[in-house]
């Protein structure tokens, strides 16, 4: 009898995790991560390139399997959260690496209907690997390294990343970045995480990749420019503030909630809530250091022509930014004001029901048309005598000079709505004829 071959561990997790069954699943997961977290301890533990590209491919048919959104969301948070359970930096990152080669590999044979989820574990993972910089304090080292992996896996023109993969990440890049690290980030910490950025956007020969570049990271920048001097200015009044308080060196007493102050005080909370929901916190650039770093790369003999035109044109934004030229016409602060109003007014507008707006607007053509019958005034066309006996063209007849407009035809929707509005006028006007 031919002895059972015993397999390796990785070899047997990446068997259950693409197993069929939920719970199955579920517990090869948990056994995954008492696994690493006992192996990574030993001092000639880790794992090698081949055993975590085995992992993660149970990993990838462990979320392809996976059913409804909010399963698939925690499954997904479970297993970004893989990279906290390594206990080197160099672990960590080779786990994230093979798990940008394995999405390199299947992106093709995803369909339609899972891509979302697996959109959804991309921006995950890219969160929790920005988390793991973060607990180490953002060293330069660990972010020189970081960059580099996701340079040479995804943005690299030698790498074999597909293009939806390319999309997405520049897409969610940013977002991330400010999630986890707007409130500790510098100017110049944040200049290095764009750096790459700035060198493929002048070497790629790929149209889309420099679209999805400069379309989602430097024009990003440029349209977020009010919102990070607005954050800064809150910050530097914020600053002085507490320094005012630090020299009276009385406490702040909050005024009863039940009294008239305290309720504007809690208004006014509320509406600085709704005000941070709407517009979040957004990264800090130093402009000018930006648009030099974008002219060097620009202007060298190697870039292609297309790229240099695409960049300088971003160049000229981020050095009207560098000299206090903003894209919008206001200050900063109105400019943000004036959004935010925009904003609260169109909920507003949501919020009101549609017979009162057509109330509103019929009040105010009853109360106009009394004035002007009080006031013993006749309103009477263009073009029209106050003789009954005259002639008179009319409006819309053949006889009219000039070319005849062209009606606006509405939409279907619109004429249903209109038919409706009809029938009910006709009915109403019935009853009130029998009613006579």
């Amino acid at each position: 009898m031919v002895p059972r071959v015993r397999l390796p561990p990785e070899i047997q997790l990446a068997q259950r995790l693409a197993g069929n069954e939920q719970v199955t699943r579920d517990r090869a997961v948990r056994k995954l991560r008492k696994y690493i977290v006992a192996r990574t301890q030993q001092a000639a533990g880790g794992f090698t390139h081949d055993e975590l590209l085995k992992v993660w491919k149970g990993l990838f048919y462990c979320m392809w399997m996976q059913d409804k959104p909010l399963l698939q969301e925690e499954l997904g948070r479970t297993i970004s959260q893989l990279i906290h359970a390594f206990q080197t930096t160099e672990a960590q990152h080779l786990f994230l690496q093979t798990f940008w080669q394995t999405m390199n590999r299947e992106w093709t044979g995803i369909d339609r209907l899972r891509l979302d989820k697996f959109f959804m574990l991309m921006r995950m993972v890219l969160n929790e690997s920005l988390k793991a910089l973060k607990t180490q304090g953002w060293e330069e080292r660990h972010m020189e390294q970081l960059l580099a992996l996701l340079t040479t896996e995804i943005l690299h023109p030698d790498s074999e990343a597909p293009n939806g993969v390319k999309s997405h990440f520049i897409e969610i890049f940013l977002e991330e970045l400010a999630k986890v690290g707007a409130d500790e980030l510098t100017a110049d910490q944040n200049f290095k995480f764009i750096e790459p950025f700035c060198r493929i956007a002048a070497q790629t020969k790929d149209s889309l990749v420099l679209h999805n570049i400069t379309r989602g990271i430097f024009e990003t920048i440029v349209e977020q420019a009010p919102f990070a001097i607005e954050d800064l200015m809150n910050e530097m009044g914020a600053e002085d503030m507490s320094e005012g308080d630090e020299d009276l060196g009385e406490p702040d007493e909050k005024p009863p909630r039940g009294s008239l102050q305290g309720a504007e005080a809690d208004v006014g909370e509320e509406q600085a809530g709704d005000d941070e929901d709407s517009a979040g916190t957004v990264l800090q650039f130093d402009y000018e250091a930006v648009a030099n770093r974008l002219f060097e790369v620009a202007s060298h003999q190697d870039t292609p022509s297309p790229n240099r035109k695409r960049l300088y044109k971003v160049i000229r934004k981020l050095q009207d930014l560098a000299e206090g030229i903003f894209p919008e016409e206001d200050i900063p602060e109105n400019a943000y004001r004036k959004l935010q109003e925009g904003r609260r007014g169109r909920k507003t507008r949501k919020r009101l029901p549609k017979c009162r707006r057509q109330s509103k607007t019929g009040r105010g053509g009853q109360e106009d048309l009394h004035a002007d019958l009080s006031s013993g005034s006749r309103r009477t066309r263009p073009g029209l005598t106050t003789d009954p006996t005259a002639p008179q063209e009319q409006p819309g007849g053949c006889g009219r000079r000039g070319a005849r407009k062209r009606r606006r035809r509405p939409l279907a929707g619109a004429r249903a709505k209109a038919s409706c509005v009809g029938k009910r006028a006709r009915w109403q006007s019935g009853e009130t004829l029998r009613g006579r």
